[in-house]
């Protein structure tokens, strides 16, 4: 068909062109917008500039067309064979691109926002800059393609193909690219912030300075990466595989990765504030040093002896567990949740709450700390809902300072400074406790549910898995065996027998302290 009856018969209104044989027409600016040109043969036409929207160019041939700056926008292109094509600065936002063939094309700057690129073939195409955020490439092959600084944020990529593609500088903010094949995939400075990856094999890929915070790892395959100086703070890593990958000075802040095997990893200069030591497999893992300060500013940086590290990425997490000698009940429960939103709000020191396991007779609550020196003052806050509280305290206040006296004699000067910082941790708990309104934390305690008046036992788990018992009950698991006790809630509390439990011995006491790993920062 000529190029005059095309533009003739559709300005009459007619728009179906099924089939048209179009090959190397010129159609530069016009508008075509609407028409059916399935199954036509555009190959080699110049269709720059030109208005297709809303077209309908399923099965159609536009091998090697300019549609450079052409309007594609919902435009159906399914099954469509654009390969070497031009579509250098097109807007295809929204436009239909199921299984269409794009191999080698120019798409520099294109627009495809939205677009549905399902089982697409995009092999070694130049999507340079383009824009693909919450395109739909699931399935779609990528391999060897350019997507240098290309936008695909909340794009779905879930099973493309992306061998060898080049993605640095992209921003996959919030893209999914769960069970995707990604080795050898260039995310140099990659925006991945908020990104799933959960078990994706990014085995050797490059992600030095990627933007990791807040992406889902989880179950990823890591082995071999370069993650170089990456951002991982927050991000989730459990159950991650990073053997052999280069962690050096990549920001691990506040990131989850209990179960991650970091077998021949590098994390020397790794930024790890607030970040869990224990449940990983760090064999022949290199670490000279690493950094623990709250922001990763350097201004606290651990160093390692040989063999010193494994010791600092295996630590049991310390954890204060209080055991309640009765089964948590509904009104209980309430009650509780709200004590401990109350003190959260007045002691920032508790801001996480218990996880809770209850049992038909006993309710376990356990409280996780950063670090081993927080386990005397994270005892003696989390014990105020219960009856117990005074008797615990005062067990915990009597144990400091017997260490205190046992330390001028008989430790070493960085133990004696370990003591002294316990007791300023607790002194500062004590000022915290005597500005708490407990009104506030206890309403309507008057009342209090049996639950509180039950008997407890406090015991401190520290980082070496060693534990000390700083107070119990010695009605506990006797309720049924003491009647004074069973008509007497205070009784069964130990107010009228808190004496009769020993406090534990010094030389208890000493290990159990020595057990905590210190970081010598400097």
């Amino acid at each position: 068909m000529e190029v005059e009856e095309l533009l003739k018969r559709y300005a009459a209104g007619e728009r179906e062109f099924t089939g048209v044989n179009l090959c190397e027409a010129n159609l530069s600016r016009v508008n075509l917008s609407g028409a059916n040109f399935s199954q036509a043969n555009m190959s080699i036409a110049n269709l720059s500039g030109a208005n297709l929207s809303g077209a309908n160019l399923s099965g159609t041939k536009l091998n090697v067309t300019r549609l450079s700056g052409a309007n594609l926008s919902k435009a159906k292109l399914n099954g469509a064979i654009l390969n070497v094509a031009n579509l250098v600065r097109a807007n295809l936002s929204d436009a239909e691109l199921i299984q269409a063939s794009l191999i080698r094309a120019e798409l520099i700057r294109a627009e495809l926002s939205r677009a549905n690129l399902i089982e697409a073939n995009l092999n070694a195409a130049d999507l340079r800059e383009s824009k693909l955020r919450q395109a739909n490439l699931s399935g779609a092959n990528l391999s060897e393609a350019d997507l240098r600084g290309a936008s695909l944020a909340g794009a779905n990529l879930e099973q493309a193909k992306l061998n060898q593609t080049d993605l640095s500088g992209a921003d996959l903010s919030g893209a999914n690219l769960s069970n995707t094949e990604l080795r050898h995939v260039n995310f140099n400075r990659a925006n991945l912030s908020g990104a799933d990856l959960s078990g994706a094999n990014l085995r050797w890929a490059a992600l030095s300075g990627a933007n990791l915070q807040w992406a889902n790892l989880s179950d990823a395959k890591l082995s071999g990466a370069n993650l170089i100086g990456a951002d991982l703070s927050n991000s989730n890593l459990l159950n991650a595989s990073l053997v052999h990958a280069d962690l050096t000075q990549a920001n691990l802040i506040r990131a989850e990765w209990v179960g991650a095997d970091l077998s021949g990893a590098t994390l020397t200069g790794a930024k790890l504030y607030g970040v869990s030591r224990f449940g990983l497999k760090t064999d022949a893992m290199i670490c000279e040093w690493v950094d623990v300060s709250p922001h990763g500013d350097h201004t606290q940086l651990h160093r390692f002896e040989p063999e010193d590290s494994k010791k600092f990425f295996n630590q049991t997490p310390p954890t204060v567990r209080i055991v309640i000698d009765a089964p948590l009940d509904q009104e209980a429960n309430f009650a509780l949740a709200n004590a401990y939103y109350q003190i959260a709000l007045q002691y920032a020191g508790l801001s996480q709450p218990p996880s809770i396991t209850v049992g038909y007779r006993r309710t376990v609550l356990t409280f996780r700390v950063d670090n081993d020196e927080q386990l005397f003052p994270t005892a003696y806050i989390a014990i105020l809902p219960f009856e117990n509280a005074a008797a615990t305290q005062r067990n915990i206040i009597t144990l400091i300072k017997q260490i205190r006296a046992h330390a001028t004699s008989h430790l070493s000067i960085p133990e004696l400074r370990r003591i002294q910082q316990l007791s300023t941790a607790l002194s500062q708990t004590l000022n915290q406790v005597n500005a708490i309104e407990l009104s506030k934390i206890f309403p309507a305690m008057e009342r209090r549910a049996s639950f509180f008046n039950a008997p407890t036992h406090t015991i401190l788990l520290n980082s070496s898995d060693q534990s000390l018992s700083v107070y119990h009950d010695p009605s506990f698991g006797k309720r049924f065996m003491n009647s004074a006790s069973a008509t007497n809630p205070k009784m069964s509390a130990g107010q009228g027998n808190s004496q009769l439990f020993a406090i534990p011995p010094i030389n208890v006491v000493v290990d159990f302290i020595r057990g905590f790993y210190s970081i010598d920062v400097q």
